[in-house]
């Protein structure tokens, strides 16, 4: 059996690197290509991510200055509710000292024999109010029926002098010059009570819209801000993406220029050529260029990878 010379197993030795390098090649080449074009992907992904989280954000801002607006038109209008409740106040108070010098009035005009009841006790003072309360009741119980025969004759009597009394004092009060100013004194502190009292209720009622629309506007910003918020997390996700996407392609170059370096010293050896190969400087200044961050059109990435 003839043995096979050393120089003939050298050759096919390398011959067979060759063929495995240029395989090997190959292959990472098409794992360059994949990486990148995943990571450029994903970075067209994270720009969209982006513009939504920031139009998100930009929704955010604004829904804030729309419930600080309104937190201002509400204690305003609480303001407003305060002041217009002052005014009731003192209508109301002008109503009560005017009601209580007419009371005071009438009592000193009731009829001192009625004064005090049958066991000698002080009974309340006559008044106008009064005794339309006794005329009401007695008129409601003549026409229930519950005063028939005798008792009937008495109840009417008795009516009549109700409505006598009531006359006597309209008109006595009627001639009482003091009393009828006091009188109109009490007229208008009602009706700028009523009117107070109309404002105070417009006024929290608006108040009270206010603080409806704040909140509503508030539950708008949880809400926009929850959203502006998944959309930050999906950003972050697409971008681990992309950078992960883009050392995998790094990686993939420098294996790529490992070999492309190797099968070029082949070459050479091959051809005599003693001097040891050295990359072209423009595919050293992209490589640095891809290392510290810097964007690379697709051209220059395409000649990353056809460097040979």
């Amino acid at each position: 059996m003839a043995k096979t010379s050393g120089p003939d197993l050298t050759v096919n030795t390398m011959s067979d690197l060759k063929s495995l390098l240029e395989e090997r090649r190959s292959m990472v080449d098409t794992k360059a290509t994949t990486y990148r074009e995943a990571r450029d992907g994903h970075n067209e992904k994270a720009r969209t991510a982006r513009t939504a989280r920031d139009e998100l954000s930009g929704e955010v801002r604004e829904l804030i200055t729309e419930v600080k607006q309104q937190r201002e038109v509400r204690e305003q209008l609480n303001e407003i509710v305060r002041s217009k409740k002052e005014v009731r106040k003192q209508a109301t108070d002008r109503v009560r000292a005017a009601r209580a010098k007419i009371e005071e009035s009438r009592a000193s005009q009731a009829p001192q024999e009625d004064s005090f009841g049958r066991r000698g006790r002080r009974e309340r003072p006559v008044t106008l109010q009064s005794l339309r309360r006794d005329l009401d009741r007695l008129e409601r119980e003549f026409e229930q029926g519950r005063h028939t025969g005798k008792n009937e004759k008495k109840v009417m009597e008795r009516m009549k002098s109700i409505q006598k009394q009531i006359r006597d004092m309209k008109a006595a009060e009627a001639n009482d010059t003091e009393l009828g100013a006091v009188s109109a004194d009490l007229k208008t502190a009602q009706e700028e009570q009523e009117a107070a009292h109309q404002e105070v209720e417009e006024a929290a009622s608006a108040a009270q819209s206010a603080h409806d629309l704040m909140l509503k506007w508030h539950a708008q910003v949880d809400e926009t801000r929850a959203k502006q918020e998944r959309a930050h997390r999906e950003l972050r996700s697409i971008k681990r993406e992309a950078d992960s996407a883009h050392h995998h392609y790094i990686v993939s170059l420098r294996c790529l220029h490992s070999i492309q370096d190797m099968l070029r010293a082949m070459r050479s050896a091959d051809s005599g050529d003693s001097h040891r190969p050295t990359p072209r400087m423009e595919v050293s200044d992209l490589m640095g260029k891809l290392m510290s961050g810097e964007t690379l059109s697709t051209d220059e990435l395409m000649q990353l990878q056809r460097y040979d």
